[in-house]
């Protein structure tokens, strides 16, 4: 599959390829093909639009795998006069595979186990003022869940548990983020 703008005609129906150094070095040698080519089996389509606002929160929880541990630094804003805005980043640190599951979603505790949250601001961390960065909806995580069993040839001997998933709220901050927050008042 290319990408759109990767593709160009000109006048006389002639067509151009730009192709990334790396494809285009796997593409050159004998019997060899890029690392994330289709013929991988790595792309797997386009989700359906109803999970398009899936936050990585949710598909964390609905992972089979675990690749990465996610630190998040937010800084609060000084200004007295706004105290509900907020700045920062997340980053996303590679690990070794710790967690295949046999069960999901996962639970509440085993998310939290990857996440770490460093606050500065010179107020207390208050979850409910960050808007969707850690938010799960309990709905859109079966949801997600059932698509994937149904799908994703790798989803269908896990088993789906309705119990972990009533750990979840309805639509909520993830479960005992709080007690992931580092808070630095300086």
């Amino acid at each position: 599959m290319l990408d759109k703008s990767s593709v160009f005609v000109d006048d006389s129906s002639v067509t151009r390829l730009s192709i990334c150094p790396v494809c285009r070095v796997a593409l050159s040698k004998p019997d060899s093909i890029p690392r994330f080519a289709l013929a991988n089996i790595l792309y797997h389509g386009e989700l359906p639009n109803c999970f398009h606002d899936l936050t990585w929160v949710e598909e964390k929880i609905c992972a089979i795998y675990c690749v990465t541990a996610h630190v998040t630094c937010l800084f609060q804003s000084s200004d007295p006069s706004q105290p509900r805005v907020f700045h920062g980043n997340t980053c996303a640190h590679d690990m070794n595979v710790v967690s295949t599951v046999s069960v999901l979603p996962r639970t509440p505790a085993d998310v939290n186990g990857l996440l770490s949250i460093i606050f500065v601001g010179p107020g207390k961390f208050d979850p409910a003022k960050v808007g969707s960065v850690f938010h799960v909806r309990k709905q859109m995580i079966w949801q997600f869940l059932l698509w994937l069993k149904h799908h994703n040839r790798l989803y269908s001997s896990v088993a789906l548990d309705l119990d972990v998933l009533s750990l979840y709220p309805e639509d909520d901050v993830l479960p005992g983020m709080s007690d992931r927050v580092v808070e630095d008042h300086e």
